[in-house]
């Protein structure tokens, strides 16, 4: 069965919103197109990042402590 987790304090959605961005960032990489604005550019506004897709995913997963 799976697990149901409630996010209640700011960081902890802070922190999903991040994680979700990044995975958004991973699939654009692989090609997947979304509408509105891309996650890479709500990413490089946000955080300030500079570079090509793969050099901000490497960056925001380094901040995040993934792979």
């Amino acid at each position: 069965m799976s697990e149901i987790a409630m996010l209640h304090e700011e960081e902890q959605i802070a922190m999903f919103r991040l994680l979700t961005l990044r995975q958004a960032l991973k699939l654009e990489m692989l090609g997947m197109k979304r509408h509105g604005r891309s996650a890479y550019s709500i990413i490089k506004e946000e955080l300030g990042l500079k570079g090509s897709r793969e050099t901000v995913f490497k960056t925001l997963s380094e901040i995040l402590g993934k792979e």
